[in-house]
């Protein structure tokens, strides 16, 4: 399927599907529904799920390997370590996977003996982006409120995952997906302001306006 049309699918899904779940569950628990708060959970479930890897107060390339090295214990964890998969699944081969394990001291072993399914992964990260997408309003919300919120996350990620495709990222969408949302949000931090984010994360001017180019990242406030 075309991507246009995958990203319509997506889009359908979470107004029919996703949306309502989350209107049910809020007036249920909150006492009232907060479209704001729907919408931002849409937006991001729209999103790869890498952000929750990303350490946003990281250099650029602390926050690069923080966020490889999640990556790849999770995608290690959700192919039961199986190193031919995960070449296949990240479109790598198989001798820069065991390198970056190394290098990233990966403990394989480890990883093995707590695999998780790809369903339970996904379940996983659909519960951790509506946590931090409610985090911000937990000031406005009674905490006993939210409190009874938070305890529907499981069963509220399991009905979600029911009707939201997963699908597989190689390495370099994800590498790709990481500077994407880092450097935005860091750009974003200092109101657009290169040589600020530049010293920020420790990236050279010039470096940092070849990504912004390459990303085609863009002020929408300008």
């Amino acid at each position: 399927m075309p991507e246009k049309d995958k990203k319509k699918d997506l889009e359908t899904t979470l107004k029919e599907k996703v949306e309502p779940l989350l209107e049910e569950t809020m007036e249920k628990h909150l006492g009232i529904t907060i479209p704001q708060i729907e919408a931002d959970i849409s937006d991001k479930l729209k999103q790869p799920p890498l952000n929750i890897y990303i350490p946003f107060k990281l250099s650029f390339s602390k926050a690069k390997k923080f966020f490889k090295k999640e990556f790849f214990k999770n995608e290690l964890q959700t192919h039961q370590g199986n190193i031919s998969q995960l070449a296949k699944s990240l479109d790598l081969d198989r001798r820069s996977i065991h390198r970056t394990i190394k290098n990233l001291g990966i403990k394989i072993k480890e990883l093995r003996l707590r695999t998780i399914s790809p369903k339970q992964y996904q379940e996983e990260i659909i519960s951790k982006t509506i946590r931090s997408t409610l985090k911000p309003y937990e000031e406005i919300i009674q905490p006993q409120k939210m409190e009874k919120m938070y305890e529907q996350l499981g069963s509220l990620s399991r009905n979600i995952a029911k009707f939201l495709p997963r699908e597989e990222i190689t390495w370099k969408q994800a590498e790709k997906e990481f500077e994407k949302q880092f450097l935005e949000h860091s750009l974003k931090e200092h109101q657009w302001n290169v040589s600020q984010t530049a010293k920020k994360v420790k990236l050279r001017p010039e470096t940092l306006h070849r990504k912004i180019k390459k990303l085609h990242l863009k002020n929408n406030k300008v």
